[in-house]
């Protein structure tokens, strides 16, 4: 029974340092650090003002042209100074005919499809701006967004520049929206208070920056590009940087299914993220980017998602040995996990059917994102997930 108890314990820790306690930890450390600086005086270079190139790598996206290009071209930032490029690879829909309209836009386009990294690496030797900032062509950005990025990059120390992800909020969304808005309400919260420590760690594909010179080709077989590109840049000795008022706005997914689909993509690209960046988990060469990153990251798409797997048989032993319909510890933690998985079914059954009580869907789009993670696993094991575009549907 000792080593089943030491294991539901060190589980439980691992889990509830994953999701609650590194929030709570950080935001201690912030604190303290905000005291000892209470009298520095704050970077500002607001009159920085270079050239920057927009660069939207897209497939098959002609529903959505006219929207981002009127979004684009509306962007508060110098016009002379704000270049708009459009990698189109493969597609057939006639996106490319569609952009080649727009006087203010360069197109690049081959009829081959080999997938967002190769458009990506192709395109990027075409830049030659200081700064060049990623976005998707189904997102729409604040119109300040442009501007508040480049003031970060004003500081010399910043290589990368992440803006924030927003998902619309319709007041009464289906379990997909309610559960990924509130998740990326809390991963806000948790890259300012990353950035303010020293570094976040990854940047949203939705928005984010680099110094166009920090740039290196990606391999081909990437499957989280935003990820592998932006902390690279943190490897080099840069830090990446966050303002949540330079942001992407952007529907949530149709449905559960679709944001499945997404989460599995992202999860798989996370372990192969993982393994490809493993240089980073060495804590006495990166110090606190290694913190960052094994706490915020590496922990949610390895050891975590096993240990609430564990959880459940280990427990269950547990509150089997002491009686299940007992008072005991482990018999009440038992049946709380249950009731958890229990009120996570009751999001799967009230998934299509909007509702203002977006706290329903929360214990779902958590059992969601774990789930997404074990068979994100399996997948990139098997070396089964394609490269090229593969975006989910998103609400209408």
């Amino acid at each position: 029974m000792f080593i089943l108890q030491l294991l539901f314990w060190l589980f439980v820790a691992i889990v509830i340092y994953t999701y609650v306690g590194y929030g709570i930890l950080l935001y201690a450390i912030i604190k303290v650090k905000r005291f000892f600086q209470r009298n520095k005086k704050p970077f500002s270079n607001t009159g920085y003002a270079p050239d920057v190139t927009l660069f939207i790598s897209a497939f098959n996206e002609k529903d959505f042209v006219a929207a981002k290009m009127k979004n684009s071209l509306a962007l508060d930032y110098p016009k002379d100074k704000l270049h708009i490029v459009w990698v189109t690879d493969g597609s057939d829909d006639g996106t490319p005919d569609l952009l080649r309209k727009y006087s203010d836009v360069i197109v690049h386009h081959l009829p081959e499809r080999k997938g967002k990294i190769s458009a990506m690496n192709r395109g990027m030797r075409f830049v030659d701006t200081p700064i060049v900032i990623f976005s998707d062509a189904n997102t729409m950005l604040g119109r300040e967004s442009i501007q508040r990025i480049v003031n970060l990059f004003g500081n010399p120390k910043v290589g990368c520049v992440s803006g924030e992800k927003r998902i619309m909020d319709k007041g009464s969304d289906a379990a997909a929206g309610a559960g990924e808005g509130l998740y990326w309400k809390y991963e806000s919260a948790l890259k300012k208070w990353d950035a303010e420590l020293y570094s976040v760690v990854g940047a949203a594909g939705e928005l984010f920056a680099i110094r166009t010179e920090l740039y290196r080709d990606v391999e081909g077989d990437t499957l989280l590009d935003d990820f592998i590109i932006s902390l690279r840049v943190a490897q080099d000795g840069y830090t990446i940087q966050y303002d949540p008022e330079a942001y992407a706005v952007e529907t949530a997914s149709a449905n559960v299914k679709e944001e499945l689909k997404r989460k599995i993509r992202i999860s798989a690209g996370g372990i192969q993220a993982v393994v490809r960046l493993s240089s980073l988990l060495n804590i006495f060469k990166y110090g606190t980017l290694s913190f960052q990153y094994i706490s915020h990251r590496v922990l949610r798409w390895t050891v975590t998602p096993l240990c609430l797997l564990l959880l459940i048989p280990v427990s269950y032993l547990l509150a089997f040995h002491e009686g299940l319909f007992a008072t005991g510890m482990y018999a009440v933690l038992f049946w709380l996990q249950l009731l958890f998985y229990v009120a996570a079914l009751t999001g799967w059954f009230l998934e299509n059917r909007s509702t203002s009580i977006k706290l329903l869907f929360v214990p779902y789009y958590f059992f969601i994102m774990n789930l997404s993670v074990i068979l994100g696993f399996f997948r990139y094991i098997k070396g089964s997930q394609s490269v090229n575009w593969e975006r989910a549907k998103r609400a209408a």
